[in-house]
């Protein structure tokens, strides 16, 4: 069964060389092979940084989107020139394939990368709540999915709060009315933004679970945290509305027999997409990096 692992270069038996000695080494001359699917403000500014050579242990070595010959227009303005290929052959030219897609894709991209027993580095990480057969499908065929989290503050500490028992878990998140104002969720309970509101406003509270299913363009954050902690039925979330703010804010509560913690993240629009954080595009390079990286920081 293929996975990350297979067809790489390993270095000899631990006991030749000391207990410290990795099973592998990714370098430039033996590089860990990355696709992209999804060439939007997040994928496109991922795909230009890894084409640049910014993190030099890993070739991008395809790209695909929606639109082919649109992905054929952004490979030839890169000089490394990465493959333009349909989705489904992503499996045999990488070993980890970047999700930075859309909500609608996520399930499939998931399914190619995790069938294949690849490791699916997931932006749209919502998608998961509407999808748990995913991480079933991982685990029968050897496949990871690795959630990119930097618009989530706190995360390792969330992870080993877990570890002690987590007693509640709440995420407070405030958006600007432009973001969430075409959601179904909220044209069906009679919010209408089209005039910015001049306080905020509480337009949800519910768990993560529901949350994910109000709003799935919107709570990766949602099922990032709940899965990191208490679970998709175990976290509340409340959102509201506000004008008054340049960009998204979190605030994490969580009470533990270990730890408690009150996280805030103040997330700034991207300049090219203001639906978009700035953080997203930076949060999956750091996850890459750290996947061929000596050092390990974090849980």
């Amino acid at each position: 069964m293929p996975t990350l692992w297979a067809g790489r270069r390993k270095l000899e038996q631990p006991e030749e060389r000391g207990p410290s000695v990795s099973a592998l080494l990714y370098s430039k001359d033996n590089p860990l092979r990355v696709a992209v699917a999804g060439l939007g403000n997040v994928g496109g500014t991922v795909v230009q940084r890894l084409a640049a050579g910014e993190i030099p242990q890993i070739q991008l070595t395809a790209i695909c989107s929606k639109n082919l010959e649109k992905a054929r227009g952004f490979s030839e303005r890169l000089d490394s020139r990465p493959k333009v290929i349909p989705l489904a052959e992503f499996p045999e030219h990488a070993d980890v394939i970047v999700e930075c897609a859309v909500y609608e894709a996520f399930a499939e991209i998931a399914r190619v990368a995790l069938e294949a027993g690849k490791t699916l580095v997931a932006v749209s990480a919502g998608a998961l709540g509407a999808n748990p057969d995913l991480l079933d499908l991982a685990e029968k065929h050897g496949g990871i999915i690795r959630i990119s989290s930097g618009a989530l503050p706190g995360l390792d500490l969330i992870r080993s709060a877990r570890e002690g028992g987590i007693k509640s878990a709440k995420l407070i998140s405030r958006m600007r009315p432009e973001s969430v104002a075409k959601e179904d969720y909220l044209i069906a309970k009679g919010f209408d933004f089209t005039t910015p509101p001049s306080e905020p406003v509480h337009v949800f509270s519910g768990t993560a679970r529901e949350a994910s299913k109000a709003f799935p363009r919107h709570f990766n954050v949602a099922t990032t945290l709940s899965l990191a902690g208490a679970g998709l039925d175990d976290t509340t979330i409340e959102l509201w509305v506000d004008d008054g703010i340049p960009g998204v804010i979190h605030r994490v509560e969580v009470e533990s027999d270990a730890v408690g913690l009150e996280l805030v993240s103040h997330n700034r629009p991207s300049p090219t997409n203001k639906s978009t954080a700035a953080v997203v595009a930076p949060s999956v390079m750091a996850t890459l990096r750290s996947m061929v990286s000596a050092l390990q920081i974090g849980n």
